[in-house]
């Protein structure tokens, strides 16, 4: 499952006019994307700003599974630990959003690392139940009631979406999509550098062969416990962001079945692949809502044969499919001008 259509093709043999295409695709979709909220209703402006916050927790979560291999269950925990730090913060305490987001971070990175560390025993399923079970509980926490006076409980948090500052002629709506796609290209950008650099080599390294990576120097204990922490750091900010779009959070929301709709996403999206996590935000935003659409008596059963679908027509994702066909575009039209 770590291994993906666009991991084993090596940089050396990518074309360099696939690589400029794609920087200037970058920049053609960033300026589509500034256009976005002034061309839409404000609804559609909400779930794209879903979208984008969603496909931050999922590029976490390819950085742990995907390129280091450790698989989770359990990391709609460190999503809901995100919401309610964001939230407690700017309700009980009036921190301003924008300084409660770092903090709600850096929280989760914590516990993200210092779970890492006992899960460094653990290995594949093994780590898959030990991640799940924190999924599980942790919902069942935030309904404990001598936490009440801080989660709400069952009642939960409701916040106030922030409007824009420097009297910006921006409706809340339109603004927190501008923010929040200012903080997801600045993770994707964070995530790439990361990867490219010696710490991601080891990071790859330790997924495909742990043994050798030792063997080689590599701390893998060190490692594992570091990526442990940024994919949380990444899910509790994302976390975060979607309970400031949403406005409210509540145990209910975090049900172990988050965790798992995560997982869904990053190998629909495409694993070990940053585009992915776009590609799987939008199918776990709007693939539900299309099969709710389609019949409300079967919603499950058409959610599943469209997963399987994908999983059977795309085994690369959805990321590994454009990247193949956009290559062979590009070969085509490379044979077309000789």
């Amino acid at each position: 499952m770590t291994n993906s259509y666009a991991a084993t093709l090596p940089r050396t043999q990518m074309p360099a006019l696939l690589r400029y295409r794609r920087f200037l695709l970058l920049l053609l979709g960033l300026a589509a994307l500034s256009i976005v909220p002034f061309a839409l209703e404000d609804f559609w402006v909400f779930q794209l700003t879903l979208v984008m916050a969603s496909s931050i927790a999922l590029l976490g979560l390819n950085l742990l599974t995907g390129f280091n291999g450790q698989i989770s269950l359990g990391h709609g925990a460190f999503f809901a630990l995100g919401a309610y730090t964001q939230a407690i913060l700017m309700t009980q305490f009036s921190v301003p959003y924008a300084l409660a987001l770092p903090v709600a971070g850096l929280l989760c990175l914590g516990f993200g690392m210092l779970f890492g560390l006992p899960a460094l025993r653990l290995e594949g399923l093994y780590l898959a139940l030990a991640t799940f079970a924190l999924g599980v509980a942790l919902p069942q926490l935030l309904k404990y009631r001598h936490f009440e006076a801080w989660t709400g409980g069952v009642q939960g948090i409701t916040l106030s979406k922030p409007e824009a500052p420097f009297r910006l002629d921006l409706t809340p709506d339109q603004w927190l999509y501008f923010f929040v796609l200012a903080l997801a290209v600045v993770c994707f950008l964070t995530a790439r550098s990361l990867l490219h650099s010696h710490v991601g080599r080891a990071i790859v390294a330790i997924r495909d062969q742990p043994i050798a990576a030792a063997a080689m120097g590599i701390d893998v204990a060190r490692y594992k416990t570091i990526t442990f922490g940024v994919s949380s750091l990444y899910t509790g900010i994302a976390g975060a962001l979607t309970a400031i779009a949403v406005q409210f959070v509540a145990p209910d929301s975090f049900t172990s079945l988050l965790s798992i709709d995560l997982l869904v996403g990053i190998v629909v999206g495409g694993i070990a692949q940053l585009p992915g996590a776009i590609y799987g935000a939008l199918f776990m935003r709007f693939i539900p809502t299309l099969t709710e659409h389609l019949s409300k008596s079967a919603t499950g059963a058409i959610y599943g044969v469209i997963l399987i679908v994908f999983v059977y027509a795309m085994p690369y994702g959805i990321a590994g499919f454009v990247t193949r066909m956009f290559m062979r575009l590009t070969q085509a039209m490379k044979r077309r001008g000789s």
